[in-house]
């Protein structure tokens, strides 16, 4: 038996194993959830579906549903008749785990849809170590693009989503993402789309990020630090093209990562940029707790929040 153990070339404790015939432990994240027509919870209906073969790119796809407005107590949900802002999703991971189709996001992006009225796509792009950067963030881009794609109704075109087509509003596009993975890629599709056109000349309307991380050779503590030399801030003072016209941060006192996450909040403001920035921070909570503990009352809130900024647009 001894002869059949796979050997560990290296060791990324606690995130994962490399052997030396070349495959990857993770050691982290959550079960995989297959889609279901509907989710008796949320009343929204899910699929896996192909952005794209070559390179490989999936997604969870999912759409809510409303109750009958004119006759509650019909207990029927009906697919909305009216076109639905569109959210472009990344989840976090730290580039290496987790996934769009784990139990911990399904969860907490089912909820998400639901509350906020869209039609959603959650990317799944290629992760380190076997894709290192930036193949997540290319993947997260071709995605984006496959998306606004579709403002053009063309029903032949390979891979097109009817849903898409149907009931999506390119006029009110948003993306969002969560944590260290999810936060880098809104900023780096922000940064793309001020230079380089979507489809159909779409739009990208606003823009989320949970618990955001910017990494650093040194930790911060805000204040102490002169942050302008930060090498995000510079990105940010020297675009005046920053795509989206409204932006949410959400931010915990608690968590360790906050600082930068601050600091950029911060510089996005003194820059030329000419947007909304709205930031919002929770005591007593953990890196993504809004993922990792979804019963509590503060996770609610903050779903509750990024609904209605994806509603009142």
């Amino acid at each position: 038996m001894s002869s059949l153990t796979k050997e560990v070339e290296k060791e990324f404790l606690p995130l994962l194993h490399i052997y030396k015939d070349g495959t990857v432990e993770r050691l982290m994240g959550t079960p995989y959830v297959p889609p279901s027509p509907q989710d008796p919870e949320t009343r929204v209906s899910l699929k896996d579906i192909t952005i794209s073969q070559d390179p490989s790119i999936s997604a969870y796809f999912i759409h809510t549903k409303k109750k009958f407005i004119n006759d509650p107590s019909k207990d029927k949900f009906l697919v909305l008749p009216l076109n639905l802002p569109i959210l472009v999703y990344f989840h976090g991971g730290g580039f290496c785990f987790e996934s769009a189709f784990s139990s911990d996001h399904h969860r907490f992006f089912n909820s998400l849809v639901g509350q906020g009225q869209v039609v959603a796509v959650s990317v799944e792009y290629r992760q380190a170590p076997e894709h290192s950067l930036p193949i997540a963030y290319e993947d997260c881009w071709a995605a984006l693009q496959w998306v606004t794609s579709h403002v053009i109704n063309d029903t032949n075109a390979v891979n097109k989503e009817p849903w898409l087509m149907n009931h999506g509003d390119f006029s009110r596009d948003f993306f969002g993402g969560d944590s260290t993975a999810g936060g880098n890629i809104v900023h780096n599709i922000a940064m793309r789309a001020g230079v380089e056109s979507l489809h159909g000349g779409v739009k990208l309307v606003g823009a989320f990020l949970t618990h955001p991380y910017f990494w650093g050779s040194k930790p911060i503590r805000v204040g102490t630090l002169r942050i302008q030399m930060h090498p995000v801030v510079l990105i940010i003072q020297r675009s005046i093209r920053l795509v989206w016209l409204e932006h949410l941060a959400w931010l915990d006192f608690d968590d360790e990562m906050r600082d930068r996450g601050i600091c950029y909040y911060e510089e996005l403001i003194k820059s030329k940029w000419e947007g909304e920035a709205e930031l919002f921070q929770v005591e007593g909570e953990e890196h993504a707790f809004h993922i990792l503990h979804f019963e509590t009352q503060n996770a609610k809130t903050l779903i509750k929040g990024l609904a209605s900024f994806l509603l009142k647009k």
